[in-house]
């Protein structure tokens, strides 16, 4: 195995931190500098350490997590609680978000130290689809379905949105299903709220363009004001998870995404 990988996946770090700390000499092999990343060790055999410290092979680890509205999907952030602050019983050394969610936004998220894993949900060529569950106010017409089922324009500079699912839950007044609607900020930017429209459902995308979801209902008239992600490829967020909580992805989980 290779010396870099071996580091990444025992949450030293990052494949390009962990190259850092080899050329930076804080790494050893049977008490010998490391001369390359890239060397050939042998798990099993060899002792490896880094600044002094001996180094446990964990191996590819993968959580599940119910993000909470109001922290960042990063692993730092010099003003806001971002997801990794809630992992505070794992070692999140090498730990990363695959893909992100937007700071208001809620629902499913997957943390991984296996880049191959963050790879196949993330890259575009391989169309997984994210499911999302939206309150929005506005209406939901035959023609704004089509336009967000067969592409729709978000950007001056943008290509069509790949085609979507819409499924449209309920629709009504304000007034009749304000006590399902997470306002927050937006009563200060909508007058009449109690004559206001609204429409909640579910969009599923394939695409991860920044703040998808909110910019196609928005081309079509609907201004979110609750968003939560509920699936990835196929895999549902688990709802015994509070907000905040994770668990770890389960074997078969994992093989269906990778499928995808």
């Amino acid at each position: 195995m290779r010396l870099d990988k071996f580091l990444a996946e025992a949450s030293v770090g990052t494949r390009k931190i962990v190259r850092a700390y080899v050329k930076e000499g804080k790494v050893t092999v049977n008490d010998q500098v490391a001369a390359e990343p890239s060397m050939e060790i042998d798990p099993n055999a060899d002792t490896i350490k880094y600044l002094g410290k001996e180094v446990v092979h964990t191996g590819k680890v993968y959580y599940m997590f119910h993000k909470p509205a109001r922290c960042i999907t990063a692993r730092k952030d010099a003003k806001s609680k971002t997801v990794l602050d809630y992992f505070d019983l794992v070692n999140t050394n090498g730990l990363f978000p695959v893909g992100r969610l937007d700071k208001d936004t809620e629902g499913l998220l997957f943390l991984t130290n296996d880049g191959h894993f963050n790879h196949q949900l993330m890259c575009p060529e391989k169309h997984v689809e994210k499911k999302y569950f939206f309150l929005a106010f506005g209406t939901l017409d035959s023609k704004d379905k089509k336009q967000l089922e067969t592409g729709i324009c978000i950007g001056e500079d943008e290509s069509l949105t790949k085609p979507a699912k819409i499924e449209v839950v309920k629709e009504g007044m304000y007034h009749e299903m304000k006590d399902e609607m997470d306002i927050g900020e937006c009563i200060n930017k909508k007058k009449n709220l109690y004559e206001q429209s609204v429409v909640s459902g579910y969009l599923t995308i394939s695409e991860g363009r920044k703040h998808q979801v909110k910019r196609m209902l928005r081309a079509v008239g609907c201004y979110v004001v609750y968003l939560k992600r509920v699936s990835i490829g196929g895999v549902m967020l688990d709802e015994s998870l509070k907000k905040g909580q994770y668990r770890v992805v389960t074997e078969k989980e994992i093989q269906k995404l990778l499928e995808k």
